[in-house]
């Protein structure tokens, strides 16, 4: 299940990210597990980025493992919808020009690995995320899922 809260002025298409998270929870047999996604800007990614990694800069996904006291909620993911729309800069992780859809949608996968158990701290780890990520958005975009 997700939770979904928008402090931006720009739309995102909850009905796909609802889908998409299902789809990869179900995949991972959590289909009871809870999450929630806040969309945000620059200015608030910049302080949440300084204020829990101590990287003065804005980034463009943030996930925060849930409550170790409430089994069911996997934990919170914050994506950064004016990074996601900076297209051009995801040229070379996709070896293509995706659009700015497919780049919210990739963060939220990714963010969603990391709740998962996923590290990307190494470049190694980091390659396979990009990997996973990008293969449950083919998956998920092919089959139709909406």
């Amino acid at each position: 299940m997700l939770e979904i809260t928008n402090t931006t002025k720009q739309k995102i298409n909850k009905k796909q990210a609802v889908t998409l998270v299902d789809y990869v929870l179900h995949f991972y047999k959590k289909e009871s597990k809870e999450v929630s996604l806040v969309v945000i800007g620059d200015k608030k990614m910049h302080s949440l980025n300084y204020q829990f990694r101590g990287v003065d800069k804005t980034t463009d996904v943030l996930s925060f493992s849930g409550d170790k006291n409430n089994s069911d909620f996997l934990g919170e993911i914050f994506i950064n919808i004016q990074e996601a729309g900076r297209t051009a800069k995801y040229i070379e992780m996709f070896g293509a020009k995706k659009s700015a859809t497919y780049i919210f949608n990739f963060l939220l996968v990714h963010g969603l690995l990391h709740l998962l158990g996923y590290d990307d701290k190494t470049e190694k780890g980091r390659q396979a995320m990009i990997i996973l990520g990008d293969k449950f958005l083919n998956g998920f975009f092919q089959k139709k899922v909406l």
